[in-house]
């Protein structure tokens, strides 16, 4: 592992929620509901679709990477001629099944996390991975299994920062809890360039609406929901959730 992984993983490992908090909840924080990951009937214009628009040409499979919904996937219905989706969450790989059935394209879903879903997975023209880096902690291996499966290039979208990184003040106020820095995207392109990928970066502002309701992050916060006026409230109080983000490209 080099250097820029190292850091990479020091950083997300320290973002872990301490055992002694996690203990105290039902359910883990983490688990995402898949009502907030249904994929737009019109999809978005963003640097992230036009990539893969282009990688795609006149036709091409897509291998859709911690897929959620299928946005990333549906976008390109068109090109598009089948999709697999691989996620850790059924529910999400019914979404997508879901999504792909209203679109009439082709598909099959893997379950499993990734890099281990890979060989179940196999390959596609394009691979896609939407906002799951920040989920990683050794990114070497998920990135080679990425570039590994794409036959002629991968497009991958993330957030500038962990997306939870602007509740920090939010764990220091209701846990006495200090974050480390987060993770970023030249955290990420430094991981990539140790590779020997050198990926064409564009970094712009993301319009689509993301989760921030006092219940949703009292649950992030390892909070009762009872205590969502008291998270509203500290919302009230802290920088608004950041929409900087980032399409990592490059060719296989």
């Amino acid at each position: 592992m080099g250097g820029a992984a190292e850091r990479w993983a020091e950083l997300q490992e320290g973002r872990a929620v301490p055992p002694e908090i996690l203990a105290q909840v039902p359910a883990s924080p983490w688990v995402h509901d898949p009502q907030d990951f249904t994929a737009p009937d019109v999809p978005s214009d963003t640097p992230s679709r036009d990539a893969g628009l282009a990688l795609l040409g006149a036709a091409g499979s897509v291998l859709d990477v911690g897929c959620g919904g299928g946005d990333a996937a549906f976008a390109l219905v068109g090109p598009l001629t089948d999709a697999t989706g691989a996620d850790q969450q059924q529910d999400m790989l019914d979404l997508f099944a879901a999504g792909a059935r209203a679109r009439g394209v082709p598909f099959r879903t893997v379950l499993g996390r990734w890099p281990d879903a890979a060989p179940d997975a196999g390959s596609a023209d394009l691979v896609t991975c939407h906002h799951v880096l920040h989920n990683v902690v050794d990114l070497p291996p998920f990135v080679a299994a990425l570039t590994a499966a794409a036959r002629r290039g991968v497009v991958v979208e993330m957030m500038a920062e962990h997306p939870m990184a602007w509740l920090d003040p939010l764990w220091v106020r209701f846990h006495g809890l200090h974050r480390p820095p987060s993770a970023t995207t030249e955290d990420a392109v430094a991981v990539l360039r140790e590779l020997g990928l050198e990926p064409e970066v564009t970094r712009w502002e993301r319009s689509r609406r993301l989760p921030h309701d006092p219940a949703w992050v009292a649950r992030r916060l390892c909070l009762p929901v009872a205590r969502a006026d008291e998270v509203a409230t500290a919302l009230a109080e802290i920088p608004a959730r950041t929409r900087t983000a980032a399409t990592l490209v490059w060719r296989s």
